[in-house]
């Protein structure tokens, strides 16, 4: 019996394990949304079409799924202006190195090249943010494009788009549908050679750090017996905090722009620095110390700073090989005095914005993000909005071995928190996810809630709500310009969820936390929490380390042992004195601002 295109397309995407599509229908989409329909649905073994209110959240919904699952997640657009707005998500889909398919359907074949209504070309516009884009031209190449977007997706880990115009979409499928079997993924391990360099360099260096990145997920284990054996300190990026923080008796935090703990100073006082999986792009934080760096991409190895013993491969295989060669050091003294330091900075910065705060108004975003720690469930999943709500979900929120953290961090996009935690709850409808927005992205792609109520998901939304574009504030003030263009009027989120169908409550009172975050992880649909945050809760980096940075910025007029990249200032002045954190006793500054 024949077949339409779009049928053998769905049906492809049915063998490669998909349930569900994500997108907004429109006339170029029509045939492959009949398709989907005909299916019956991922509850009858078919596909789940999931209407949502704007492309990009299509996009943002798919990489989180793909994220989190490891598997193949796919989103849609129709001609011109749908499919466009696809873009944004797709970058961040792309950087993450999930494996997603975006189909962005096409005008009518006949007039492409004519400058017709709709016209765009998407297979030129998504090169830039894809591993594989190609425009289906006829209905015989169409599966085998298929077939390779999809092996492009998973082998490659990024964004794969098929442009298929609508018109083919509808013809009868001409060509058989091409076997794609699952690839079980190898391991690359690396050279005997480029191991056995490593080695000798740890065990002739004296202070020994590793700086750990999303690529040593699934080698917690590995990583903390070479730092036994290695006396190293273990420092973090955002993304790798996931797979490291937990039961590491050697951590000493983040360093970056939204850096805490010891790590800044642990990998600049090393004379070894060893980068595992990590492409960590601020390159004004990483030292001029002897570098090594293991990654399973060769290009990312010394495009952020000179790396002396360069290691083509996986993190799990080449510790493997590793450490049998890697002397137990007897000297400790560097790792103990970075531990301690980490504590120091960790009671006295971060834990100090947390403690007595439960009667501060207007309310420590640094207080409510704890509060959020202690009450969410063990195996949670967040997702974080680009800002300060990264800031404080980096800080506060635990990743216990058993939750998973995710948000924008490589592309820093606006807004993504919602629909990434779309797609996480879609993918994982039986655990906690909790939206950790800010009162700017939530606003951004404020129908999405929509999305939520109509799905009946159960995505607990926590906003942040200070009524100003924090992290756009605090870019001003270190350039010392005024913050200006950045404070919104007040808006009542938790009215405009209520009215929506959520169960919602708005938290000014901080003793007010606990109980309405129980509320809302209790309700069995979807919940919002709205909390009114101080506007003046700023976190600031210490500084970068010393070698690659320039004359010290000025210090902090009042807490004068603390450096700040703020010039001196009225607005600094005036939020030392007035701050309800500070506390003499404790030396502190403003919120935040010892990073």
């Amino acid at each position: 019996m024949a077949k339409e295109l779009a049928s053998q397309f769905v049906e492809q995407l049915q063998a490669a394990g998909v349930q569900r599509i994500y997108g907004i229908v429109g006339d170029s989409l029509n045939p492959i949304v009949d398709a989907v329909r005909r299916t019956g649905g991922a509850a009858r073994g078919g596909i789940d079409w999931v209407h949502v209110r704007h492309e990009e959240t299509a996009a943002f919904a798919a990489a989180a799924e793909a994220q989190l699952t490891g598997r193949l997640a796919v989103c849609a657009g129709s001609c011109g202006p749908g499919n466009l707005h696809l873009i944004n998500g797709l970058y961040d889909a792309n950087r993450s190195g999930a494996p997603v398919l975006a189909l962005a359907s096409h005008i009518p074949s006949r007039q492409i090249g004519s400058g017709y209504f709709q016209e765009t070309h998407p297979d030129r516009i998504f090169t830039e943010c894809s591993v594989y884009s190609e425009l289906v031209s006829t209905t015989d190449q169409a599966p085998r494009v298929v077939q390779a977007a999809i092996r492009h997706a998973l082998g490659r880990r990024g964004v794969a788009v098929v442009t298929l115009p609508g018109d083919i979409a509808d013809l009868e499928a001409t060509a058989p549908t091409p076997d794609c079997r699952p690839i079980e993924p190898g391991e690359l391990t690396p050279s005997p050679s480029s191991v056995q360099r490593l080695a000798d360099a740890i065990n002739a260096a004296s202070k020994v750090a590793i700086f750990a990145g999303a690529g040593v997920e699934g080698a917690h284990d590995e990583v903390i017996a070479l730092a036994a054996r290695a006396k190293a300190p273990i420092g973090h990026s955002l993304r790798g905090k996931d797979f490291i923080q937990y039961d590491n008796p050697y951590d000493i935090g983040m360093t970056g722009l939204l850096g805490y703990g010891a790590a800044a100073e642990g990998i600049e006082d090393a004379d070894l620095l060893i980068l595992l999986g990590t492409d960590f792009p601020y390159d004004q934080f990483l030292p001029d110390a002897r570098t090594a760096q293991v990654d399973r991409a060769p290009e990312r190895i010394g495009r952020r700073t000179h790396v002396e013993f360069p290691v083509h491969g996986e993190v799990l295989p080449t510790l493997r090989v590793l450490l049998p060669l890697v002397e137990e050091k007897s000297d400790d003294r560097f790792l103990e005095r970075m531990l301690k330091k980490h504590d120091k900075l960790m009671n006295k910065s971060v834990g100090a914005y947390t403690r007595k705060a439960d009667k501060l108004v207007p309310i420590h975003p640094e207080y409510a993000a704890s509060v959020l720690d202690e009450v969410a469930a063990d195996d949670a999943v967040f997702t974080a909005d680009t800002g300060m709500c990264n800031v404080w979900t980096a800080r506060y929120i635990r990743p216990l071995g058993s939750r998973r953290l995710i948000g924008s961090y490589l592309h820093g996009s606006m807004a993504n928190a919602l629909p990434h935690a779309i797609g996480a709850q879609l993918a994982f409808p039986d655990r906690q996810v909790v939206s950790v927005s800010g009162d700017g992205g939530l606003s951004m792609l404020l129908g999405e809630l929509i999305t939520v109520a109509t799905q009946g998901l159960p995505v607990k939304v926590v906003v942040f709500n200070n009524s100003t574009l924090a992290m756009v504030k605090l870019e001003m003030l270190v350039d010392g310009l005024p913050d200006f263009g950045v404070d919104v009027p007040d808006t009542h989120y938790a009215a405009i969820a209520e009215a929506i169908g959520f169960h919602a409550q708005r938290v000014s009172d901080p003793k007010d936390l606990e109980s309405a975050y129980r509320a809302a992880f209790q309700h069995a649909g979807p919940a919002l929490v709205e909390v009114i945050t101080d506007p003046n809760a700023l976190s600031i980096p210490r500084r970068s380390p010393g070698s690659r940075s320039s004359a010290l910025p000025p210090r902090c007029p009042r807490w004068c042992s603390i450096v700040v990249p703020v010039k001196r200032s009225a607005w600094c002045a005036a939020t030392c004195a007035t701050c309800p954190a500070a506390d003499d006793t404790l030396g502190l500054p403003p919120h935040g601002l010892l990073a």
